[in-house]
């Protein structure tokens, strides 16, 4: 190769490429640290009967659910000192033969944590309907936004997310008690 043809390489792929030194994240730009979804066994699970009392059976049982899985996905916020996510949770329900009619509302939470503290909950409602001939269901919630607070100190790893049932005190003991006794 000639030196006037190298010279010319050596001019020309630099102004090839400069258009793409644009591209990507800007210097000291990562990718956000998203929190880590978990899910806690003990309200994790909803079981539904029909009555009081402390023994019930097959025949007493309402709805029965489970989260089967919480995802979700962040990125920068419109400031820098935010975190943008969102969050689905997957549930799973099953309709039992004291169910009367064909439709429940099971009240969920999405609960944010930093360390052992929740430092935010909502509770949503989500409404189940069984068509005809159908008695369980699994579906994912419709998208829940979160903006979370960050700094130099402190990434969108600080926090966890937690989903769950909003169980009843008798609901969350019996969950317990059958922790245990596996």
């Amino acid at each position: 190769m000639s030196s006037r043809l190298r010279f010319a390489v050596r001019l020309c792929v630099p102004v090839v490429l400069l258009p793409l030194f644009g591209c990507g994240p800007g210097i000291n730009e990562f990718a956000p640290l998203c929190p880590s979804a978990r899910l806690i066994p003990a309200l994790a699970d909803v079981t539904r009967y029909a009555g009081p009392g402390p023994t019930h059976d097959v025949t007493d049982l309402v709805l029965q659910g489970r989260v089967v899985a919480v995802n979700g996905s962040c990125q920068a916020g419109d400031k820098s000192s935010l975190v943008a996510g969102k969050v689905t949770v997957t549930i799973s329900i099953r309709r039992g033969p004291a169910m009367k009619g064909r439709e429940a509302d099971v009240p969920v939470f999405l609960a944010v944590t930093q360390g052992d503290s929740v430092r935010d909950k909502q509770v949503f409602p989500l409404h189940v309907t069984f068509p005809p001939n159908v008695e369980q269901l699994t579906f994912t919630s419709p998208e829940i936004n979160l903006d979370l607070p960050v700094s130099k100190d402190m990434s969108g790893a600080t926090y966890g997310i937690i989903a769950g049932f909003q169980l009843s005190a008798d609901e969350l003991a019996a969950n317990r008690q059958a922790a245990s006794a596996r």
